[in-house]
């Protein structure tokens, strides 16, 4: 692509950019009320001195995912990046582009080195980049952050006193036009972090960046000699919500500041008093700046600003839209450099445009940009006309016009495939929910009897590979991506497979024709998918699995038989408790401050409850078969001691855990015996039952399903404990109550189950129908619709039961400070992840022993369970959007994609379900029976 700059001289010969990374607007705008000396001030009285004296303002607004790299990537080289980078690293470009500060004469930028480094890298020339970089190391969340910012302050003080020397490179090199100074703050994203953007820290190290800019605007007009060739501007690179992170689409993250004041920018003119300026909205209400106008842009639009304010060529991918009410400038530049910014997108959608037209089969161009007097070349030549007349306003707002236009003919290029590719991926989720339900009702449902594939199973087969043929033939011709082909791979593999199965499904229409009570299957087919679209709803309103817990506390109580009822009074009323208990925490708030009161309860419950297992343990721990009794006793007494270490490690975490948050507020960093400490309990607890297993073998000898799943609760009850902030330990307590209670009322239920067909007078609904002595397993039958179902359910409040998995940003990062508190997002993460992961160890363990206790096949309920959720993520598929707010757009995408993965991590739970459980004694009736 050619670039494209103003011919014009440039108002500013110079740029000096501020990002405060992760300064939400509102805190820096509005009246702070001082709690100390009950006085009203604010926060930035330099800068909003400037916005109401020499600056242009308002909210720039940035996209998902609202992180570092690409808010910085959107501002600087004017275009939003890809979701995937923010997975590549935060310092190196996964694929090189153009920016502000490539086009520059030379850039000096001051700051961290998770930022700097991918500009300097991108640079077509990479002495045209200067960097002043902190150690990784300087970033520690557990004091205050605002000493990175006076690292940059100092730094810059440094550098202009080196630049001072006369006659010297750099004197010369700062006195050239076309640069650009780049300081990129830190300390208020880092405090906000580790003490929430409502913290003195937070507020406080808003101040300290007001002062420190202060400073180095001073030292910048001291330097150039009040020259007024200087222009300034400040922004953020996202915002900051109440949990102290960020990442998703809320608007606390998505609504940041911009103050541009210097040379080439317009003053905002007050407005009387008593009245309100254009641009403002509830959200401005407060601040008190209503007589002054706000002018929102797009964080894409903030490149196209500094390219203007000191004539650089446009980066070549920018999408902005120069934001003209800024510009203090003649009117001809301010059209020129609009006509510039026009051209620049132009040329995106023209390449665009030939692409598609080079490879399209059916090429069916932008229509608005087609008509006869609303080509491009027709529009430029109305601008060009317009300028050459001096109708400078008219020529600007054609500009608008084709830049919007432009903006619109990329959007349509990007979807141009959606129809084909919607069609053809909703035939792959349909066609594999068939495919895999056959194969259940072929392998576990139905008896074996007669072949199941069609004698015309060769034509499908044919039909569908010359089916196949053709799609690859056109996406061959198009130059489509390799994905393409696996998009209708995948339909065309399983609908092939599924037509040719024509006696099994007039086997299966047969067996539903023999029914004596045909509405049975229909009506539990019906309750099943109504359930699944429930837990659709539920993505977006946790509260429907309070209500969820509810129906489960009454209703399965009341739908058993009157005679399970009188046997397990106790059992059903600690189930009706339980759930009851367990619903009350999709009701709180995912956005919750840290209460160490609530994780010492949490824990000193699990610790409670490990005590009370180990006084009950000899009922269901066991001795090795076939040794003497004095070493049978030593092996149930280190099985007992094996409790009661882990129950000890839970103790030690509920202690542990917020005494090292109270120290590390106490003292301003993390103490080393404290950190050291957290690492050696989390790993022992995590580690300590695996080893237990080696060392004794516990291949020569089972254990009990009951002391298995007890291991595995406080074993992974000591990190998750440890990495708690809030109520997580309770529910982590409550969720593993109702969970067992499930396992035990299904046994129950079929035990009983099994007891009355054994007294049932015809041979077939005897017992070893159920459970074939040849295979120990049986068949799936309708009941076991409902164990799938609550066993989904149950995944889904793992999901949902502290927060919206959809968004890390819903899970608080202090839990890991009790860990590590430098900077490093892969090990944060990694921890955080492990502590999110940690209720689906459970869930998965308790799976694989009911199933196990219903005598299925090993993999037969999770398959069922892995074939109907994709109902879910069809739903979710038809949900993604890309227009509205960025909180709706990031959400649809997180919930299909989380959905989407379930069949992955479906497989997952079965393989962990193996790895924890193992080989363990399952009592059936009176007998222990191994499985």
């Amino acid at each position: 692509m050619t670039p494209h700059k103003v011919a014009l001289k440039a108002p500013a010969k110079r740029l000096v950019l501020f990002v405060a990374d992760g300064l939400r607007a509102d805190k820096i705008y509005e009246p702070y009320h001082n709690a100390t000396s009950g006085q009203t001030e604010e926060l930035a009285p330099f800068l909003l001195d400037k916005l109401r004296t020499r600056a242009s303002w308002g909210v720039s607004h940035t996209r998902v995912p609202t992180e570092s790299r690409p808010g910085h990537v959107a501002a600087i080289a004017g275009f939003y990046e890809d979701v995937s980078a923010v997975t590549k690293g935060w310092k190196m470009n996964p694929v090189e582009f153009d920016s502000v500060f490539n086009e520059s004469r030379h850039t000096w930028s001051f700051g961290s080195p998770d930022i700097l480094p991918m500009f300097a890298h991108g640079a077509s020339d990479s002495a045209r980049v200067d960097t002043f970089m902190y150690s990784a190391e300087f970033e520690d969340f557990s004091g205050n952050g605002d000493r990175l910012d006076t690292w940059v302050f100092d730094e810059a003080e440094r550098f202009f006193g080196r630049a001072a020397v006369p006659g010297s490179e750099l004197n010369t090199m700062m006195h050239q036009d076309q640069i650009v100074f780049f300081f990129h703050l830190l300390g208020i994203d880092t405090n906000g972090h580790g003490f929430k953007p409502y913290s003195q820290e937070y507020l406080g190290n808003i101040k300290h960046v007001d002062r420190g800019i202060q400073r180095l605007v001073e030292q910048f007009e001291s330097f150039y000699g009040d020259d007024g060739q200087t222009a300034y501007v400040f922004t953020a690179d996202h915002g900051m919500n109440d949990r102290g992170a960020h990442g998703d689409g809320h608007p606390d993250n998505t609504r940041t500041p911009l103050i541009a004041w210097g040379a080439g920018v317009a003053r905002t003119e007050a407005v009387a008093a008593g009245q309100t300026a254009p641009g403002h909205d509830g959200f401005s209400q407060p601040w008190n700046l209503e007589r002054y106008e706000r002018k929102d842009v797009n964080q894409a639009d903030i490149a196209a600003l500094m390219t203007a304010l000191v004539g650089l060529n446009y980066p070549l991918n920018s999408v902005g839209t120069l934001p003209l009410s800024y510009l203090n400038t003649s009117q001809e530049y301010r059209a020129h450099s609009a006509l510039a910014n026009a051209q620049q997108v132009l040329e995106q959608y023209r390449v665009k445009h030939d692409e598609k037209q080079h490879t399209e089969m059916f090429f069916k161009p932008y229509a608005p940009m087609h008509q006869p007097t609303n080509t491009p070349e027709h529009m430029l030549a109305r601008i060009r006309q317009a300028i050459g007349a001096q109708e400078y306003g008219a020529a600007e707002a054609e500009c608008l016009r084709l830049i919007a236009l432009c903006l619109e003919g990329l959007r349509y290029f990007q979807r141009y495939d959606w129809l084909l590719l919607r069609s053809i991926v909703s035939a792959g989720y349909l066609g594999w929910i068939m495919f895999s339900l056959l194969y259940i009702f072929r392998s576990y449902v139905l008896p074996q009897s007669g072949p199941c594939r069609s004698r015309r199973a060769g034509a499908v087969a044919l039909v569908g590979l010359l089916v196949f043929a053709a799609f690859a033939a056109m996406f061959y011709r198009q130059g489509s991506p390799a994905m393409y082909y696996a998009y209708t791979a995948f339909p065309v593999y399983f609908w092939t497979d599924v037509l040719q199965q024509g006696p099994l499904l007039q086997q299966i229409a047969g067996s539903y024709a023999r029914l004596s009570v045909r509405w049975r299957p229909v009506a539990f087919i019906g309750v099943y998918v109504a359930i699944l679209e429930a837990l659709v709803y539920a993505y977006f309103d946790r509260r429907v699995y309070s209500a969820a817990f509810a129906l489960l506390a009454v209703l399965w109580p009341l739908t058993v038989s009157p005679r399970f009822r009188r046997q397990h009074t106790g059992l059903l009323a600690l189930w009706t408790a339980c759930c009851l208990l367990t619903s009350v925490f999709t009701l709180l708030p995912v956005e919750r401050n840290d209460h160490l009161g609530l994780v010492i309860a949490g824990g000193a419950l699990i610790t409670l409850s490990g005590l009370a297992a180990w006084h009950y343990s000899p009922t269901f721990t066991l001795a090795p078969p076939g040794v003497a009794a004095k070493e049978a006793q030593h092996a149930v007494a280190l099985d007992r001691l094996m409790i009661l270490v882990e129950t000890l490690l839970v103790g030690v975490a509920t202690v542990l855990g917020p005494l090292t948050s109270k120290e590390t507020e106490r003292r301003g960093h993390l103490p080393r015996l404290h950190q050291l400490s957290c690492w050696a309990v989390l790993i022992i607890a995590t580690l300590l039952p695996f080893v237990h297993g080696a060392v004794l073998g516990r291949g020569a000898r089972d254990q009990h399903y009951l002391y298995r799943l007890v291991t595995i609760y406080l074993a992974f009850a000591t990190p998750f404990v440890l990495l708690t902030v809030s109520y997580e330990s309770l529910f982590y307590f409550a969720y593993s109550s109702v969970l067992l209670l499930w396992l035990t009322i299904e046994r129950a239920l079929y035990h009983e189950q099994a007891e009355q067909q054994l007294l049932a007078p015809t041979p077939k609904t005897r017992l070893s129908h159920l459970a074939p002595p040849a295979s120990g397993s049986r068949r799936l039958g309708i009941n076991d619709m409902r164990t799938g179902i609550m066993f989904l359910f149950f995944v889904n409040v793992a999901f949902f039961g502290t927060g919206n998995v959809a968004s890390l940003a819903s899970f608080s990062l202090d839990s890991v400070y009790r860990l590590i508190t430098l900077f490093d997002p892969f090990l944060m993460s990694a921890l955080l992840l492990f502590k999110i992961f940690i209720p689906f160890f459970l869930v998965s363990a308790v799976f694989g022993v009911l199933n196990r206790s219903l005598e299925l096949p090993p993999f037969s309920l999770f398959l069922f369970v892995l074939s109907t959720t994709d109902v879910m993520t069809v739903n979710f598929f038809f949900l993604v959007r890309d227009d509205g707010s960025w909180l709706d757009i990031g959400m649809s995408i997180s919930h299909f994609c989380i959905s989407g993965l379930f069949v992955l991590f479906t497989i997952v739970l079965f393989v962990l379900s193996h790895a924890l459980v193992g080989k363990v004694l399952i009592p059936v009736g009176a007998k222990d029976k191994q499985r």
